[in-house]
């Protein structure tokens, strides 16, 4: 028994939405990667280094190729420390 076209128009309309949805948020993630690819499968060190990256750049995925550090980044320290009781 074949299948009345009037119930392909919903598939269709939800297959077109998560395509739309799909692509939408790839982009995004593009943009907001600095038009690189999103990476995967992080560890601490490549967590460490993007944030080093994005304190001497301001950019999560810029790098610089300068060997000097800008103006102001001896201050710029990731280091947390804790207040210390007197």
């Amino acid at each position: 028994m074949p299948v009345p076209f009037e119930a392909l128009i919903p598939y269709g309309i939800i297959l077109a939405m998560f395509g739309v949805t799909g692509a939408g948020m790839s982009k995004i993630k593009n943009m907001q990667n600095g038009g690189k690819r999103m990476r995967r499968s992080l560890d601490q060190w490549d967590r460490q280094m993007m944030d080093r990256d994005r304190r001497l750049t301001g950019y999560l995925r810029g790098q610089s190729d300068t060997p000097i550090a800008p103006a102001g980044f001896e201050l710029n320290n990731p280091w947390r420390v804790e207040k210390r009781m007197c």
